[in-house]
C-alpha cells in the first residue's frame, strides 16, 4: 500500500507508533537511518531532518556537512520484528542540501530519474532480485566464525539443510512488510542460501534489496548465526551472486527483450565497478556458475545473461555478473540506461552462446571479450566510459575510483 504524508500522521497517531525510522544508504549501498519521534514528522514532511553528512563515506567533509532527509510517505513499513507496543516504523528518504538542492550522491533520486526518463522514452522496466548469502556459526564470544552453518548442498532438505527454519521466518517477516518472496533454497555452499523476489517496479525492487538485506541479518541474528553477503566468503566455495532480472514493456514482440539485452551486454564492461565494487568481486568471476565474459544464451548459466525458461510477462533477462555488494539503485539505473540505449539504437543482439564457457579452451575464449579481471581494471573501464560520465555525477564516480 502507497501512503499520502496525511495517512502516514494517521497511521503513526492510530496505530501507537513511537519512532519512525527515516532509511537511506551512502553510495556504496550500505544502509543508514536516523529515528525520529512521533511529534518531529510534520518538520520531517516540511522541512526534512538534519543530519551530519561528514560521517558517512563519501559523502562529504566538515566544510560543509548538513544534508536534510526528505521522506517518502509512500515507502512506509511497519518493523514487526520491533515491540507491538510503541512500534516502529520505516520510510525511505531522498536527500537535499539546506536550500533544498537535491544531493548529488543520492542514488535512489538517480534511479527516480533513470525511471522517469524510460518512460519519457516510452518504456517500461521492472527487476527482480536473486540475493545469495551464507550463514557462519558464531563463536563463544558471539564474534562470527568461517565455520559454515550447515553442510548441505543444492536444494537439500532438512535436518541437512539447518537453513530451512531461518528462510522461512525470512519469508514469513518479508511477508508482514508487504514485500512478497516467490522462492527460497539451500544454494550449492555449505550454509549458503538464496530467496528470489517476484518482479516489481525499479525502485519499488531496490527498495525491497535494501530491506531484504536488513530482514535477513536481523533474522539471522535473532537466531543466533552471522550472515555473510560478501562476494567470496569461502575461498574454495561458491561466491554469493546477486542476480538482476530485467524486463521491459511494451514487449509485444521479442524485439524489444532482445534489444534491451543487447544494451546491457554493449555497455557491461563500462560499469562492472557498479556492480561489482569490492576487490573479492573479481575472485567470484569464471567460477561456480559466476560468469567472466560477455556473453548470452537461453537458460546456459555459464553466461553473463540468460534468457530464463518463462512465458509471457514472466519472460525476461537475468544478469550473473553481480554480486550483493552492489548498490541496487546503481546497478538498476545502469541497466536501465543501457537497455534504453539498445532500444533506441535497436541494436542488434549477438549470436547465443550455446556452450559450457567453463569448459571451453583457450582459443574458443579468445572470441569473447573477458569481464575486468580486477576492480583496478572495472575502474579504469568506468572512468574512460562517456556512458558512465553521462549517467553516473562525477562526484560517485571519483569516490568508487579513487577509494
Amino acid at each position: 500500500m502507497k501512503y499520502s504524508k496525511e495517512e502516514v500522521m494517521q497511521y503513526v497517531q492510530e496505530e501507537d507508533v513511537k519512532f519512525i525510522r527515516l532509511a537511506f544508504c551512502d553510495v556504496f549501498g550500505k544502509q543508514k537511518n536516523i529515528s525520529i519521534m512521533p511529534e518531529e514528522l510534520p518538520r520531517a514532511f516540511e522541512y526534512g531532518i538534519a543530519f551530519d553528512a561528514s560521517a558517512i563515506a563519501g559523502f562529504g567533509d566538515e566544510m560543509r556537512c548538513d544534508l536534510l532527509l526528505h521522506p517518502d510517505p509512500e515507502t512506509l513499513m511497519l518493523l514487526p520484528w520491533r515491540p507491538e507496543h510503541g512500534k516502529v516504523v520505516r520510510m525511505f528518504t531522498s536527500i537535499s542540501y539546506p536550500d533544498g538542492t537535491p544531493f548529488e550522491c543520492d542514488t535512489r533520486s538517480l534511479l527516480k530519474k533513470a525511471v522517469e526518463d524510460a518512460q519519457k522514452a516510452g518504456y517500461t522496466f521492472t527487476f527482480g532480485a536473486e540475493q545469495e548469502f551464507y550463514l557462519f556459526e558464531l563463536d563463544e564470544k558471539n564474534k562470527p566464525t568461517k565455520i559454515p552453518y550447515d553442510e548441505a548442498g543444492y536444494m537439500d532438505l532438512a535436518p541437512d539443510d539447518r537453513g530451512e527454519n531461518i528462510r522461512r521466518e525470512i519469508c514469513l517477516t518479508l511477508e508482514q512488510m508487504g514485500i512478497r518472496p516467490e522462492s527460497s533454497h539451500h544454494e550449492e555452499g555449505p550454509g549458503q542460501n538464496e530467496i528470489d523476489f517476484r518482479y516489481s517496479e525499479p525502485l519499488t525492487a531496490a527498495d525491497n534489496t535494501m530491506t531484504f538485506q536488513t530482514v535477513v541479518k536481523t533474522v539471522a541474528c535473532r537466531n543466533g548465526v552471522f550472515v555473510d553477503f560478501t562476494p567470496k566468503p569461502l575461498e574454495d566455495k561458491p561466491g554469493n551472486g546477486f542476480h538482476i532480472n530485467m524486463s521491459v514493456k511494451p514487449s509485444d514482440t521479442s524485439a524489444n527483450l532482445c534489444c534491451m539485452i543487447a544494451g546491457v551486454l554493449d555497455k557491461v564492461v563500462e560499469m562492472t565497478a557498479f556492480l561489482n565494487p569490492t576487490e573479492e568481486s573479481y575472485k567470484r568471476f569464471g567460477h561456480s556458475k559466476a560468469p567472466g565474459y560477455v556473453s548470452w544464451s537461453s537458460e546456459n548459466r555459464s553466461q553473463l545473461m540468460r534468457i530464463p525458461a518463462a512465458v509471457g510477462e514472466y519472460r525476461r533477462a537475468e544478469l550473473r555478473s553481480p554480486d550483493p555488494m552492489a548498490n541496487p539503485y546503481l546497478a538498476f539505473t545502469l541497466m536501465i540506461y543501457a537497455g534504453l540505449i539498445g532500444l533506441e539504437n535497436k541494436l542488434d543482439l549477438p549470436e547465443a552462446t550455446n556452450i559450457n564457457l567453463y569448459k571451453a579452451d583457450a582459443e574458443t575464449l579468445a572470441r569473447f571479450k573477458k569481464l575486468p579481471d580486477s576492480l583496478s581494471d572495472a575502474c579504469k573501464e568506468a572512468a574512460a566510459s562517456e556512458f558512465i560520465k553521462e549517467h553516473i555525477p562525477a562526484a560517485i564516480l571519483e569516490i568508487y575510483c579513487n577509494k
